[in-house]
């Protein structure tokens, strides 16, 4: 169950351009709440439209197939946002926000709230277009992913777009903690032993490596170019 924690907005990207009594005042608006590991923040078609902000932990965005079966759309730190699709235009939940990590916090804004501060401040509003673009751009990017590759190319994509959200260091990434294959194969619509398979064949040639801690891919660049070189065939 959701217990009530004391924060601020001052960690939230989108409103970092502000002064420090203006995100006070926004915070004043909002209903701030931990959740439990697991917990729904927002369920799918749902009604609500507040807008939240992830104050503390990770949030994963999943949808359910009439089966049952999770996929995961992305994963949220701390600092970003999500759910403004409903405040923009008052349409249901598109899906489902879950607490990824114990003690995540976020803070709900109301939409009028929400709508009031894009009026008033162009730069956020700028912003909050710039990232639906990006949505926009990787959705497509997906789509034609799972239309076209075949799941071990699709286990491939998913592991460069992680070495790349982690940074290089020369021609290598540490990417940490360790992805879970369940993880993966939700979001790239497979199974775990996919997954593990794939992971033991770029082990093999060399490109990947587990350690205690952290999964080393240690060959970007050709990981890069095998993801480049198959997607250009289509």
């Amino acid at each position: 169950m959701a217990h009530e924690t004391a924060a601020n907005l001052d960690g939230v990207l989108l409103l970092k351009g502000l002064a420090q009594k203006e995100r006070d005042e926004l915070a004043r608006q909002c209903r701030f709440r931990r959740y439990a590991e697991g917990e729904h923040i927002i369920d799918g078609q749902g009604s609500g439209r507040d807008v939240y902000f992830v104050v503390a932990g990770t949030v994963r965005v999943v949808n359910y197939s009439p089966s049952g079966r999770e996929v995961a759309f992305d994963d949220i730190p701390a600092g970003h946002i999500f759910g403004e699709l409903a405040a923009l235009d008052g349409g249901p939940r598109s899906a489902f926000v879950q607490a990824l990590s114990a003690g995540a916090t976020a803070a709900a804004m109301p939409p009028d709230i929400f709508l009031d501060l894009l009026a008033r401040y162009p730069k956020v509003g700028l912003e909050i277009m710039r990232r639906l673009a990006r949505v926009v751009r990787f959705s497509t990017e997906r789509i034609m992913d799972l239309s076209t590759v075949g799941a071990n190319n699709r286990v491939h994509a998913e592991l460069l777009r992680l070495a790349q959200a982690a940074g290089k260091t020369g021609n290598s990434s540490v990417i940490s903690p360790i992805p879970h294959h369940a993880d993966i194969a939700s979001r790239v619509s497979t199974t775990r032993e996919t997954v593990a398979r794939v992971f033991s064949e770029l082990t093999r040639a060399g490109m990947l490596e587990r350690n205690k801690s952290a999964l080393v891919v240690r060959d970007v660049a050709k990981l890069t170019e095998l993801v480049e070189d198959l997607r250009g065939h289509f």
